[in-house]
């Protein structure tokens, strides 16, 4: 499966378009042609064979650039598309050989645009456990569920996987992904020292941040002060990713030292999801079953992917994590039900410059199938509503229930700010995430009244409504609100490009 290579005219007739590089919102057709932006302004002119779209009383605006998403899969992708997403990025984790996931993914297609990290955890796994690189997600849950490699590294161990890092670096990766939370109590200078080789080769890092002293005083550093502190010491641009869940009901004290770390001058850059569970591995150190008291759970907080099965106790929690590490599972950290929860996700979303992203999670049938090219997709998927639902979700409530956000201020955390992270590495970023001429035409056209999220954690394949056009590259990949199952336009992401 190839891109598409000669991307049709398309004009997007008397759209309100809000560019947030320009910081303003306007009545104006945009015309698309070879792929880029090729003029915007009032009444221009139809060329030959051009697609005329009427987007009059819509709502158009830079695709929004997702900096978490681990579907990396045309499943995943499409759901992503119809909730407004031109480019979903797997930063956090990564993948290795980076090289590899670039080619085999460009290989197979994907409707969206494609990027990935160098994965500072399977990188660690190579030297600790002999762990062979895998682009495969699940068997990645396993691996960290490992606890060998969660251990801190001889200054031997550390010179090697730092130099698989490099050299991943060197393959195009656009940032190093850590994931620190899963190896929470390794030495804080191994930290510090992928900082400074990020600082060094000019690529941000994107953290899972380790556990936060106010709940847990034994660990080895608070997770949201090591952020910022390495940030100042190695000059590194540094990404904290989820500070919803990871901060939980510290978050206050969290986005404090983040707001002082930013107003000294610190390049910490924070995301947030407007959900109040999260999914991962069974597996992961922060939910052994000894560690679930610090954050106020307990093993009925965890649900099981895609059975929906309910952990019942310590004693299956325990079996559950022995057995199939890699399991994917909902963790209920909030509950969004109670307004003092809910709130939190909202002042996540609020702080100044946040970003939206999604850590949108692979779609997994009960018969073992990952994948599928079907549309609608085949019953019984499941995975985290989060995947299906971010950035509606965020739309629906920050814009039209909060009146928080104007649509240039959604479009600006939605788009413009997660391409900014990535535009000094690449200029594939550079050209995204706003509508000026010479941009790629990655382009969303929204309902403003019907942006909605539908998808549920009894339901989180249910698409969401109100993106009425999908351009990626020029080409629709989403028409009249319905998806185009034979476009597949997305293109690489990537460190130099």
């Amino acid at each position: 499966m190839t891109a598409s290579t000669t991307p049709a005219q398309v004009v997007l007739r008397g759209g309100r378009v809000a560019d947030p590089a320009r910081g303003d919102e306007r009545v104006v057709d945009v015309h698309l042609a070879g792929g880029r932006v090729h003029a915007v302004g009032p009444g221009l002119p139809v060329p030959d064979g051009a697609q005329v779209l009427d987007v009059d009383g819509c709502v158009v605006g830079p695709g929004f650039v997702d900096l978490h998403s681990h579907v990396n899969s045309v499943a995943g992708q499409r759901l992503q598309a119809m909730d407004g997403v031109t480019t979903a990025l797997e930063l956090e984790g990564g993948l290795m050989p980076v090289d590899l996931a670039y080619r085999q993914t460009a290989d197979e297609g994907r409707p969206l645009n494609f990027g990935f990290s160098a994965s500072w955890g399977q990188a660690r796994a190579v030297v600790l456990l002999g762990w062979q690189p895998t682009l495969d997600l699940t068997s990645s849950l396993g691996m960290l569920g490992e606890p060998d490699w969660q251990r801190s590294s001889s200054p031997a161990e550390l010179g090697r996987w730092m130099e698989l890092l490099r050299a991943e670096v060197a393959d195009g990766a656009l940032g190093i992904g850590i994931l620190q939370g899963y190896a929470p109590r390794t030495d804080p200078a191994e930290f510090t020292a992928v900082a400074r080789l990020a600082a060094e080769t000019g690529v941000p890092t994107f953290t899972h941040v380790r556990e936060l002293a106010a709940a847990d005083p034994s660990t080895p550093v608070d997770g949201s002060s090591e952020i910022v502190v390495a940030a100042a010491e190695t000059g590194a641009r540094m990404h904290h990713c989820h500070v919803n869940s990871t901060s939980r009901r510290h978050l206050d004290r969290v986005l404090d030292t983040l707001a002082s770390a930013r107003a000294e001058g610190s390049a910490v850059t924070v995301e947030a999801y407007p959900y109040g569970a999260g999914s991962t591995g069974i597996g992961a150190a922060f939910l052994a079953p000894e560690r679930l008291g610090v954050w106020g759970l307990g093993p009925t907080h965890l649900v099981l992917l895609p059975e929906g099965t309910r952990i019942r106790d310590e004693a299956h929690l325990r079996q559950v994590r022995r057995e199939d590490p890699g399991h994917a599972c909902i963790v209920e950290f909030l509950d969004e039900r109670e307004p003092a929860d809910l709130a939190f996700l909202q002042r996540a979303l609020a702080f100044p410059d946040a970003i939206v992203a999604s850590d949108a999670m692979p779609v997994l049938w009960p018969d073992g199938v990952r994948e599928s090219r079907r549309w609608p997709l085949p019953p019984g998927g499941s995975t985290h509503p989060r995947t299906s639902g971010t950035f509606a979700k965020a739309l629906r409530l920050m814009v039209r229930e909060l009146g928080a956000w104007s649509w240039v201020e959604a479009f600006r955390r939605c788009s413009w700010l997660p391409a900014q992270v990535l535009a000094e590495v690449s200029p594939a970023a550079a050209r995204k995430g706003h509508l000026s001429v010479g941009a790629d035409a990655d382009v969303v056209v929204l309902d403003p009244e019907e942006v909605a999220d539908r998808a549920s954690y009894t339901d989180p394949t249910r698409h969401s409504t109100g993106v009425r056009h999908l351009l990626v590259h020029g080409e629709l990949v989403v028409r009249d609100g319905e998806l185009d199952e034979g476009a597949f336009p997305g293109q690489p992401v990537r460190a130099g490009h």
